[in-house]
């Protein structure tokens, strides 16, 4: 790992001049900067990091907040959605509607909060995208759009996801480089691409602080499967508990990517702390492990016998499985800002049964 340890002030400093130096020739949403708005950088008060001062965090969507609450306190992270939240997560700290389609809605909650971090993770995923191409682009696009347009005007350091969906069949398989072809072909891929290279071209031209990662699939106790291809590996689990029997939408050997999210939330708060002079790249991958839905049923058996797994697979979801990576290279991230996973197959299989198997008891459902 490289390492350089410049000041919060010379890095956010630094940042922000780049801002200032080109804003003068930008235009934002129908107004223009003047002299007076940009002058608000010039001053020490106006940056966002000082030595002894915490970002003040806003995410688009959900999740991310329970780390993030814990290092940086509960009124500094601020979770949004456009649905009305369940009661926990009123309980666990601020929250606010905020729709990424309406610009400014999202300018009003940034000045108003003092954001100095933004961390997007509203978007449709790969098989819902499908499904509705038109919403998954207004989304997946138009709202990013709205949120790189605001990191930049407010000099935001700004945190967007990308995927195991921004490759395809044409990219390398295993693994997967940081750098290569990627053609993907579903909306969702299309408009994750289309993120990296505007964050990456944004950051470039007008020093936007744009970060990015890659994420693998990713499993939880703590949602539901949506519509993504890998949610399969966080049903099964479910399955096992209740029924004891799973139906899988992929064939047994279809090998992808995953990784627990106490992984995937640890490498972006670790990446979005991470020194700028230590980033090669704007967009890396991470990894964890790569299974097949025959090698985590046979995981499960171990500790549930009587597991058992039929496969039915979905044209659709296979169709885009066959198109992804097999492996992530994620030696980039490694050496840059020093990621290192923890959890392997094992560890994942028993933490996830684990704690379904304690919601399922609290919530008094029977457990299989």
């Amino acid at each position: 790992m490289r390492v350089c340890v410049p000041s919060a002030a010379a890095l956010f400093g630094s940042l922000c001049h780049s801002c200032r130096s080109r804003a003068r020739r930008l235009s934002f949403r129908g107004f223009s900067w003047s002299p007076r708005q940009i002058s608000r950088w010039n001053s020490q008060d106006s940056i966002d990091l000082a030595p002894a001062e915490k970002p003040r965090i806003l995410i688009t969507g959900v999740g991310l907040a329970e780390i993030l609450r814990k290092q940086y306190g509960t009124e500094n992270v601020i979770l949004s959605d456009i649905k009305k939240a369940p009661p926990e997560v009123y309980r666990s700290g601020p929250f606010v509607y905020a729709d990424v389609l309406d610009y400014k809605n999202l300018r009003e909650l940034v000045v108003n909060n003092r954001i100095t971090w933004l961390v997007h993770y509203s978007a449709l995923l790969s098989v819902v995208g499908e499904a509705n191409v038109a919403l998954a682009r207004k989304i997946n696009i138009t709202g990013l759009h709205n949120v790189l347009d605001l990191a930049l005007e407010s000099c935001l350091r700004l945190f967007v996801p990308s995927t195991i969906g921004a490759f395809g069949p044409s990219s390398p398989r295993d693994p997967a480089p940081d750098l290569c072809v990627q053609r993907p072909r579903t909306i969702y891929g299309v408009s994750k691409v289309h993120g990296e290279l505007m964050g990456e071209y944004l950051h470039h031209k007008y020093g936007l602080d744009f970060r990015c990662l890659r994420y693998p699939g990713v499993i939880s106790a703590n949602t539901q499967p949506g519509g993504g291809t890998t949610n399969y590996a966080v049903q099964i689990f479910h399955d096992a508990l209740s029924t004891g029997h799973h139906e899988c939408y992929l064939r047994p050997d279809t090998r992808l990517p995953m990784m627990h999210i106490g992984d995937c939330h640890r490498a972006t708060v670790e990446f979005m702390q991470a020194p700028e002079c230590q980033l090669s790249l704007r967009t890396y991958n991470i990894a964890a492990m790569s299974f097949t839905p025959e090698e985590v049923a046979s995981e499960i058996r171990k500790q549930l016998p009587h597991l058992k797994v039929t496969y039915n697979p979905d044209s659709v979801r296979q169709t885009i499985a066959d198109s992804w990576p097999v492996r992530f290279d994620d030696s980039n991230a490694q050496r840059d800002w020093g990621w290192k996973s923890t959890y392997g197959l094992e560890e994942l299989v028993s933490d996830m049964l684990s704690s379904i198997r304690d919601k399922k008891t609290n919530a008094g459902l029977p457990v299989s």
